[in-house]
């Protein structure tokens, strides 16, 4: 194991795209978890203007509400987007250039093969949700008082939620990436259907002209990123009903995980059917 990772990190280090898209990443999920509660009491602004009664200002960082508030807002399928490309870019630039031919040639195994991608995939969704799970913490600490630092491991589980969520999605991409081996194909299909496709979908199946079912919980991408359904805001369950997540469901994660399972089997399936 630790010499396929070794491999992998050779390929990895001199890969500028890599640190790029990674880079961009944490930079769109900074940017967005810091000015998510600036728009968001902005908005509740604008229809106070409207409201006989008031709504309070949103607050987002303190504990434990924030390790549920950035573990949502992480697990956006558009910021999401950027890691599953890497993923995507990392499995077909090894079909575009035969390197994954020279490693079977050198002693390397087709199941080794996957399991090195999937290693790289493992820590990528590791090293994120360590990042996020620091960053929820000095935040919390940065905002909180003493009354709220007595309970700020309460909302923890979040952060496994986050990660289940970032390595089911990176799974998918592999997935993609192993079936169409091509890379600007890879990329087009995943991100048509995770941005356009899939929600089209999700809400057909729960507009009124579609009889009444909880299918849209079970589609693929739709099932990674409500791991955490919603932020822990009082204001939508005052204004839209909603009720609010308490905690993280080992069925909810299980769903994902499941559907990752499958996919990692189908590319062993095509990996040893097809020719390379």
């Amino acid at each position: 194991m630790i010499k396929l990772l070794k491999i992998e990190c050779k390929k990895i280090m001199t890969y500028k795209v890599f640190w790029i898209l990674f880079g961009l990443y944490f930079f769109f999920l900074a940017a967005g978890i810091l000015m998510a509660e600036f728009m968001i009491n902005h908005m509740v602004d604008g229809m106070n203007h409207r409201l006989p009664i008031p709504l309070p200002h949103v607050t987002l960082y303190y504990f434990p509400e924030v390790w549920q508030n950035l573990a949502f807002f992480a697990s956006i399928r558009y910021v999401l987007i950027f890691p599953a490309i890497i993923v995507i870019m990392l499995i077909t630039n090894e079909f575009t250039y035969r390197t994954i031919r020279q490693n079977i040639i050198n002693g390397m195994s087709k199941g080794e093969f996957i399991v090195s991608k999937l290693m790289v995939i493992f820590l990528m969704a590791v090293f994120t949700s360590l990042v996020l799970g620091f960053g929820a913490f000095f935040i919390g600490v940065a905002h909180s008082g003493l009354n709220e630092m007595a309970i700020l491991a309460k909302g923890i589980p979040f952060i496994f939620g986050f990660f289940v969520a970032m390595l089911s999605f990176l799974i998918y991409s592999f997935f993609f990436g192993f079936l169409f081996r091509n890379t600007g194909l890879a990329i087009a299909l995943f991100t048509l259907y995770t941005l356009i496709i899939e929600p089209i979908f999700y809400y057909f199946l729960k507009s009124p002209l579609v009889f009444k079912n909880q299918i849209s919980a079970y589609l693929p991408v739709n099932a990674a990123i409500r791991v955490t359904e919603y932020p822990a805001i009082t204001v939508l369950k005052k204004i839209m009903g909603l009720e609010l997540q308490r905690g993280i469901s080992l069925t909810t994660c299980a769903i994902p995980l499941l559907y990752g399972s499958v996919m990692i089997a189908m590319v062993y399936w095509i990996m040893y059917k097809r020719d390379l």
